[in-house]
Formats: C-alpha cells, structure tokens, sequence
C-alpha cells in the first residue's frame, strides 16, 4: 500500500510537467526587441507548424499598422521560427509599452481573433462590375431602406469591384435580422450591381459572422476572378513582377516578387498564398528605397510544388492582383464630419455628379462622429482635375473634406544588407543560403557567408 500510495503522489506533477511540455510546443514564444536593431524594432517568434499561422502573426502585425521593413522566416520540422523588422508609418521603433504588449498577448495565443469587433453588426458582401456612381447608389439604397453604416471597405481592381459593408438598423441599433428586410437589401442591391450589363456576375450576400474584412475582400475578388480580367496598364516601374521557380531537388516552389513597397504588402500576399493553400516554409522580405523585394518557398498544402505552367501562369496572375487591389490610385480625400442618416449617400452622390470614381474607400464611425477615407479619379481613371476637386469640396465642406496626401512609408533609415533581386525578379536563392541566412539573421550563428 504504500509503494501505491507514493506512486499515486508522483502523478499530479508528472501530469503537471506533462501539461507544461504541452503547453510550450503549442503556445508561440514572442519576443520583442529594440536594441537588437538600429532603425527597427524586431519582433521574434517561435511557433508550431501549421497552415495559415504565418497569415495570423503578419494579420496582427498589419492591423496595427505597423510597416515591416524586413522579414525571415525559417521552418525547422514542424516549428516556425520568424523574425520580423517593424517601425510605425513614420518609420520609428516601437517604443509604446501598451503596444508592445499588446503585440506579445495577441501573437502569444494559439490561435489569433480579429483585432476589430463587429459584434451587433450585419455585414454585407457585394461584387459587381466597377463604374461611375455605383458607391453612390448602393449607399443610396441602405439610406432608404434605414440601414446605417457603421463600417465599409471598398477595393476596386481590373473593373471590378468588391466591398464589404456593416449596417445596422437606424431607429434600434441593433442588427439587421428580419428575413424579408434582408431580402429586400439583397434584391435592391443587386439591381445596382446589374446594372445594364452585368447581369450574371453581380453578387450579394448577408452575413452576421465576424471574419477579417481585408482576408475577406481578398478571397471575393479571387473567387471574381479578377486576375483574369483585361489588366489595366501600368507603367514599368509600377508593374508588381512576379517569377515562380520550382526548386524540384528540395521539392519546393520558389517564388520571386519586385514591386513598390507600400503598407500591409506582405499580408496581401501571404493571404493570397494561404487561400490558394500554398504553406510558407521559407521566405525573406526586404525593402530598399521604395522597393520591396521579397521571396518565399512553398508547396502546397498536400505536399506538392506547383506542377504545371498553368498553376504556375495562374499563381503568378494572383499574386500581381494581390498587390494591385490595394494600390492607391487616384486623389486621397478624408472625410472628418459627424455621422448622420444618408452621410455617405450624399458625399458619393456629389462625387458622382461631378465626374468623379471612387477606386477605393474606407468607411468608419466612431460615436456620433465619421471618418471616411476615399481615393478618387475622373471616368477614365486619369488623376481627378484639381478645380473638380475643389468645387466637391466647397459643395461638402471646406472644413470637412480635405485633400490628404498619400500615406508615406519612411525609407530613408533603412539599410540595404541584403541582396536585391536580380532584373525580372528572377533571382533564386539556393536553399542552403536561405537556411544560413536566417539562422544568422535568428541569431544562431555568427556568419551566413
């Protein structure tokens, strides 16, 4: 009995230490360090493999918008090991404590939630065919029908257009959640979206889940197919250039990307791979100048690299219009006013009246007040008139419409250690290289050459 007895006392803290082992293997290790680096802060994790935890730690680093000016991300077995160079958009480290922490708390968990609630919100899915005062209508309708935006993005791209809305209802607050009221949002809508030609694309949806808007509008233009859409054209130093490269000895697929840096790139991209089920097993972002040079090693999700040149046109044509959806064309115009019924239906509807398209917008309220975000040109997509402009804003509100310049990424203070692509994006790092580097880069050793 007494052997027993001491056999029965050493179990809790076996099981105890069993828990712990589980734990750490499961849990990711974050580390956040700003001396480490001159002109970043650099943000370390240590992960357990699986699809899609790369999108999630980039997802958490973006909605903070936070710029990462380089990255590395090394797989060893069934761990991740990541390093990511982040400042803020005016390119300075990261020295407020409360977002440190929060980056530690939420890339610590095992699994990642939305940075925004839409909780108490109804979300509205439309894609159509893109034109001149197509915003204005939409918004038009949810006026008359007594929704009231709450939030909204809207991307335009080859044509196309696809946003996701969050109403609710004007007199209650509350959720949109009479089914003939739906109907009736739905059906109106998608009158707009037809329009006279568009008759089979055009598409609405009603949902009460809470999904990440941005992954979201992704995933509604990839299933839009806009990548195979007329390309619109860009001049040669815009145009993203995109190589794939099958690394067959290793069994990987290597993709080379060179395009402008701008904000949120690596998440587009890393969200176009992972919806396509490509997992990341190596990759290097860099930036230089206004550059982005970036690189990754991927297979799909059964295990295969890309096996055909169709898969490898088509991988090639999503990942361009992953990076161009977000591009920002046109004038940035901010909208700083109080939030009222039928606010976005007349500012778009004065939009509309005097020749201007709305390619990209971001709707927020917060209160009573709104801030609201649009990127406009005239019909043809030409740079809007600056006189057209300046009557808009005499029609709205001088003290309320204003002209923003582009949001600017700070350049200046980085540094350019690392090897630039090579003409055409076509440089391919062996595999051994990319181990060395990132192994020097965690760390681990004192050399990669």
């Amino acid at each position: 009995m007494k052997l027993n007895t001491e056999k029965n006392m050493e179990w809790p803290t076996i099981l105890d230490e069993y828990e712990k082992l589980v734990f750490r293997m499961t849990t990711p290790r974050v580390m956040i360090d700003n001396a480490g680096c001159s002109n970043a802060t650099r943000v370390m994790i240590d992960s357990a493999r699986k699809h899609g935890i790369l999108l999630e730690a980039v997802q958490v680093l973006t909605d903070l918008n936070l710029s990462i000016k380089k990255a590395y991300i090394s797989c060893d077995g069934q761990w991740f090991m990541d390093v990511f160079h982040v400042t803020d958009l005016d390119g300075n480290k990261l020295m407020d404590e409360s977002v440190i922490s929060y980056i530690k708390q939420s890339l610590g968990r095992t699994y990642y939630a939305n940075s925004k609630s839409y909780d108490g919100l109804t979300a509205l899915e439309l894609t159509g065919t893109d034109r001149i005062g197509l915003l204005s209508e939409a918004f038009a309708v949810l006026s008359d029908l007594q929704c009231n935006v709450v939030e909204a993005k809207v991307w335009t791209h080859n044509g196309r257009i696809a946003s996701v809305i969050y109403v609710k209802e004007s007199h209650t607050g509350f959720p949109i959640e009479d089914s003939q009221k739906i109907d009736r949002i739905e059906a109106r809508l998608r009158n707009v979206l037809k329009g006279d030609n568009d008759i089979r694309s055009a598409k609405t949806s009603v949902s009460m889940d809470v999904t990440h808007t941005e992954r979201r509008l992704h995933q509604m233009m990839y299933a839009d197919r806009d990548y195979e859409r007329k390309l619109v054209t860009r001049t040669s130093n815009d145009a993203p250039i995109v190589s794939v490269m099958n690394c067959l000895e290793k069994g990987y697929s290597v993709v080379n990307i060179q395009c402008k840096d701008r904000t949120k790139l690596l998440f587009d991209l890393v969200c176009t791979l992972t919806d396509m089920q490509y997992d990341v097993f190596h990759a290097t972002a860099n930036t230089a100048a206004d550059r982005a040079y970036l690189e990754f090693f991927t297979r799909h999700t059964d295990g295969n690299p890309i096996s055909s040149d169709a898969e490898k046109q088509r991988v090639i044509l999503c990942l361009r219009a992953a990076i161009e959806r977000r591009t920002s064309e046109g004038v940035r115009l901010e909208l700083s006013t109080g939030d009222k019924q039928g606010l976005l239906a007349n500012v778009t509807r004065t939009f509309r009246e005097n020749g201007l398209n709305v390619t990209r917008a971001e709707i927020s309220t917060t209160g009573e007040s709104a801030l609201n975000m649009f990127y406009v040109t005239d019909a043809r997509g030409n740079p809007a008139d600056s006189n057209i402009i300046e009557a808009v804003r005499q029609k709205i509100g001088w003290s309320d419409l204003k002209v923003k310049e582009f949001p600017l990424i700070n350049h200046q203070k980085v540094d350019t250690d690392e090897p630039t692509a090579g003409v055409g994006g076509a440089m391919l790092l062996s595999l051994g290289s990319i181990f060395r580097r990132n192994l020097y880069n965690l760390g681990l050793i004192n050399s990669y050459s």
